[in-house]
C-alpha cells in the first residue's frame, strides 16, 4: 500500500514572519515600507524606509517600535522595548489600583413592612453605603396590592429622609407598574 502524497506547499503565506502577540509591532514585524521615525530623545528623524529605520535602531542597540499604526505613514519610535513594556505594565497596575468598583446591593421590602424590619433594612443600607456600595430598595405589588403604590412611595420617602445624611438618590423608578425601586449612592 502506497503512503498518501504530501499536500502541496502553498506559496509565501506560511513563510511570512508571525506577528507577535503584543499590541505593538517591533523591528522586523513592522510591515509598512516607509515610517515616520522618532529618536530616543524625542527628536523627529523624518520619514525613512523601514530598512533605514531598522539600521538606525540597531546602531543605537535599541528596538524600532510602531506606536501609531493608523497614521500615514505609521509612526515608529526607537526605544528599549523591555523598558517600554515595563512602564506600560506599571501604568496599567496603577490604574487598576486606583479604580473603585461599586456594587449594587438590593434590599426588598413591602409597603406594609413593620417598624422592626424597616429599621433592620435601614441599618443594612447604612452598612452597604459606608462600604461604598450603591443600595437599591425594591418593592413589588402583587394582585390587588397594586392599589397601594402610594403607600409604597410614602415608605420610600421615609427611607430617603432616614438616609439623607449618608446617601443621595441616584435613581427613582417611574410611578407606573407593579414594581417600584429607588437607588441610593453614597455621599463622597
Amino acid at each position: 500500500m502506497k503512503p498518501f502524497p504530501k499536500p502541496a506547499f502553498r506559496g509565501g503565506r506560511f513563510n511570512r514572519p508571525q506577528t507577535p502577540p503584543d499590541t505593538h509591532r517591533i523591528n522586523e514585524f513592522i510591515t509598512a515600507r516607509e515610517v515616520r521615525v522618532i529618536a530616543p530623545d524625542g527628536e523627529q528623524l523624518g520619514v525613512l524606509s523601514r530598512e533605514e529605520a531598522l539600521q538606525k535602531a540597531q546602531a543605537l542597540e535599541l528596538d524600532l517600535v510602531e506606536v501609531a499604526s493608523q497614521a500615514k505613514p505609521p509612526v515608529c519610535k526607537i526605544l528599549d522595548y523591555g523598558k517600554f513594556k515595563y512602564k506600560e505594565q506599571k501604568k496599567e497596575a496603577e490604574a487598576r489600583k486606583n479604580r473603585t468598583e461599586t456594587t449594587l446591593k438590593e434590599l426588598r421590602l413591602r409597603y406594609r413592612t413593620d417598624v422592626g424590619d424597616f429599621e433592620l433594612k435601614i441599618k443594612q443600607a447604612r452598612e452597604f453605603l459606608g462600604e461604598g456600595d450603591k443600595v437599591k430598595f425594591s418593592m413589588r405589588f402583587k394582585g390587588r396590592e397594586a392599589m397601594y403604590v402610594d403607600l409604597g412611595k410614602e415608605k420610600f420617602d421615609q427611607i430617603v429622609e432616614r438616609l439623607k445624611d449618608v446617601a443621595t438618590v441616584d435613581d427613582r423608578s417611574p410611578s407606573s407598574g407593579r414594581q417600584i425601586h429607588i437607588t441610593f449612592a453614597p455621599i463622597k
